[in-house]
């Protein structure tokens, strides 16, 4: 059932329709779920459903469930600081599926092994196709969160019941 029913939960009100699909992953190399399960409650308490596919997806499999689910945004997390080197490479994978053109898609965690002294991984990761990058150090969580309330709302087609 894609619905669900308004709960009440610390003071704010879910909604009873998501807001969309956002799909989680982790990159190819890392299997953690901690970080997942994390962002799939974050985001579900922002309103969307929550599709996630776990640790160690592989970039076939992220690319083919994203062409099939075309989810509102992807968001990909990496804890073992091989984010950057696994996000090039899917990055483009992902832009190079047509209907995931303009898909939002975001990475964030630990990007490198090398603490990132001297490293713009963040540019180079914008520039490779991700429209945010969220990396370790700078409070990630609250400009992560900002980023997921301000996405646009995907356009619903509203279908009406009359009764014979």
């Amino acid at each position: 059932m894609t619905e669900r029913l308004a709960v009440e939960r610390a003071g704010e009100l879910y909604p009873a329709t998501p807001k969309g699909t956002v799909i989680v992953s982790s990159v190819a190399s890392d299997s953690h779920t901690w970080n997942l399960v994390f962002l799939q409650l974050l985001i579900e308490e922002c309103g969307y459903e929550v599709i996630n596919l776990g640790p160690c997806v592989p970039d076939e499999l992220l690319v083919a469930e994203c062409r099939e689910r075309r989810p509102e945004m992807i968001v990909i997390s990496s804890v073992n600081g091989h984010g950057y080197q696994d996000g090039m490479r899917v990055i483009d994978k992902l832009r190079n599926c047509d209907p995931l053109v303009a898909t939002p898609v975001v990475i964030g965690g630990k990007l490198g092994t090398d603490g990132g002294e001297g490293q713009d991984r963040s540019g180079e990761l914008m520039a490779a196709g991700f429209d945010a990058v969220f990396e370790d150090g700078t409070d990630p969580i609250a400009a992560f969160h900002s980023f997921l309330t301000a996405l646009p709302q995907p356009e619903r087609q509203i279908t009406s019941r009359t009764s014979a």
